[in-house]
């Protein structure tokens, strides 16, 4: 996720996009760059690292114009280098873009563009000049329009012309654009945020729209070149609401994040017709892949679990000893590691103090070493010699939603590649896949609850003590579902396995200690169902997350909420999110400092 400024008018572009890229640094933070046209051509300036080197670097001056472009990287192809920084050109350095999204066919566009062209990144957005350049026939929304017909991806794009001082053009492909109007001003970005000190008056562009900006107004077209009519809206919303997309917190618009991060996860790494995933980033063959007798997933807090989850999936998968250990100890036993041992250090940061040592302590001892982090160019990133990113985009609040998510989504792509080249056939491959693009859609009807989770957590919020109940893959989601209630409403919970309970865990059981019980449809649905009733025997209060359609689940309880079927080694994917709910809304409910709870940091950097 990346934050796009545009501007033209009859002001100064520099200070209003400088200041535009500031309220955008939270979609993106690892370099950031400039383009300005005035009189004397395009000015460019780019750098690495947060918005204020920039700045820096640019110093006192402005550099002269009244209409420019600016973007803020959270890089997905290419490390943090300046070179891979936006705005990016086409060999003859007139045309000028900045752009969201993931191209999924930039490989081959650039093997065919090699032979004529001049590439100086390696990021897919850098193909978009050329593929512009390459159609340019003096009409530049003509142009545009004609080169993103050879597009597969997302994108949202602002492209300028040195021969064109009175035109942007913006187009958009499930990555998010919106054109702000003021009085002979307007404004385009990748939402609201940059735009409401000058103007609440706004258009949002829809996927297959692309947009001509002018100092005399704007035209929308579709892709095919047929002008429409959008009409205009108003917002009414402040700046920390713009950040928040509406949304009174950073952590529930992140929960509300999950259906569409997560196709951002997946995308370009299915290969449907042969069943399978490719993870390029992992740098493993075949025949390495192959060789692995042993997997061991090293994380900490949320990744740990999701961790568990990884051990659940690939022991299903693969049929080889998973292992999974809190990174804080793993560096301190004598863990027994080779050449045949795959590690995955997962990581939303990248940065995190005790799984980085794991990282070094697990090369040490000659073990195959691979990070599943968010932060492209995260020390993580770097000392390992391979790895997937997770593609979630900043979390702004340090409770883990969205990155949870996308870690599973992750471990079930690498697992689904590595199956297919030692067991799994294609048709089995192909129904897997079926299942993982049928999440979102799962995702949302589990959000379209949140209000009645909300009363629940209000029903709930007196307790000060809470069990969550869970079996195989699903123990795991309640070990998450405890540690989120935890976190932002410092209520006492435990996770625990449900059949555990007879040894000791009965023992606290009473009407003052509610349980939150997962009895979702699947292989451990009947021996699940004996532990509830176990409780309901014990007189314990019962929250039940059960499967739709099952109206047996009304017996134990009449505080349920249903979930969407899917395959189980899914579940975690559907099943985690209402226990993400449950603890937002029971915060809120406490006046708890959602976002930023006590006692607790985003990135973990020291022991």
């Amino acid at each position: 996720m990346c934050g796009i400024i545009g501007y033209i008018g009859i002001k100064q572009a520099t200070p209003l996009l400088l200041q535009g890229l500031r309220r955008l640094e939270y979609r993106g933070y690892d370099s950031a760059g400039i383009a300005v046209l005035g009189q004397h051509g395009i000015s460019i300036e780019r750098a690495v690292g947060r918005i204020d080197n920039l700045i820096d670097k640019i110093g006192g001056h402005t550099i002269e114009g009244t209409m420019g472009i600016a973007h803020t990287r959270w890089a997905t192809h290419g490390g943090v280098t300046e070179f891979n920084a936006h705005p990016h050109r086409g060999c003859g350095e007139d045309i000028i873009l900045v752009h969201n999204g993931i191209i999924e066919n930039y490989r081959e566009l650039r093997k065919e563009f090699s032979e004529k062209h001049t590439f100086v990144s390696q990021t897919d957005s850098e193909i978009l000049a050329h593929l512009i350049e390459s159609h340019y026939d003096g009409n530049l929304r003509h142009s545009v329009a004609q080169a993103l017909q050879h597009v597969h991806g997302t994108y949202g794009l602002v492209v300028m012309h040195r021969d064109h001082p009175d035109t942007l053009i913006c187009a958009r492909m499930g990555s998010p654009l919106v054109i702000g109007m003021a009085d002979g001003e307007y404004y385009v970005a990748s939402d609201p945020t940059p735009l409401l000190t000058h103007t609440k008056d706004v258009t949002f562009l829809d996927d297959g729209e692309i947009a001509e900006l002018t100092r005399e107004g704007i035209n929308i077209y579709t892709l095919r070149e047929t002008r429409i009519h959008k009409d205009i809206q108003h917002i009414d919303w402040d700046d920390e609401q713009a950040q928040k997309q509406g949304y009174p917190h950073f952590m529930l618009k992140e929960i509300f994040d999950q259906p569409t991060v997560y196709k951002d996860a997946l995308r370009g790494r299915i290969i449907e017709d042969e069943g399978t995933a490719y993870l390029g980033g992992l740098n493993l063959t075949p025949e390495e892949i192959r060789n692995v007798n042993r997997i061991v997933f090293v994380a900490c807090g949320t990744a740990y679990h999701t961790g568990m989850i990884g051990k659940y999936i690939f022991e299903r998968l693969m049929e080889i000893p998973c292992e999974v250990d809190v990174a804080s100890e793993f560096r301190y036993r004598d863990c027994v590691l080779d050449e045949h041992t795959l590690v995955f250090v997962i990581s939303q940061s990248g940065e995190t103090a005790d799984t980085l040592a794991a990282v070094r302590e697990a090369k040490r001892k000659g073990a195959i070493v691979r990070g599943i982090v968010n932060v492209v160019g995260s020390t993580i990133a770097r000392e390992t010699e391979g790895g997937t990113y997770i593609h979630a985009g900043p979390e702004l609040a340090v409770a883990s939603t969205k990155a949870y998510t996308n870690m599973i989504a992750v471990l079930l792509l690498a697992a689904l590649e590595f199956s297919r080249m030692k067991k799994m056939n294609v048709a089995a491959g192909q129904r897997m896949i079926h299942a993982l693009y049928e999440i979102p859609e799962k995702m949302k009807k589990m959000l379209e609850q949140s209000e009645h989770i909300k009363t629940l957590a209000e029903k709930h919020k007196e307790y000060r003590d809470f069990l969550f109940l869970g079996r195989g893959v699903n123990y795991p989601v309640a070990l998450e579902g405890s540690l989120k209630l935890k976190e932002i409403s410092y209520i006492h919970s435990e996770g625990y396995p449900a059949g555990e309970m007879k040894h000791g865990v009965n023992a606290l059981l009473d009407p003052a200690f509610p349980v939150f019980a997962i009895m979702t449809k699947n292989s451990l649905y009947e021996k699940m169902r004996s532990n509830i009733e176990e409780v309901r025997a014990r007189g314990g209060k019962i929250i039940l997350l059960a499967t739709e359609g099952d109206e047996d689940a009304r017996d134990f309880s009449e505080d349920i909420i249903f979930a969407p079927p899917t395959m189980e080694l899914l579940e975690p994917l559907l099943n985690t999110l209402p226990l993400q709910l449950f603890a937002y809304h029971m915060a809120v409910a406490l006046g708890r400092d959602v976002d930023r709870p006590r006692n607790l940091a985003k990135s973990v950097t020291v022991e």
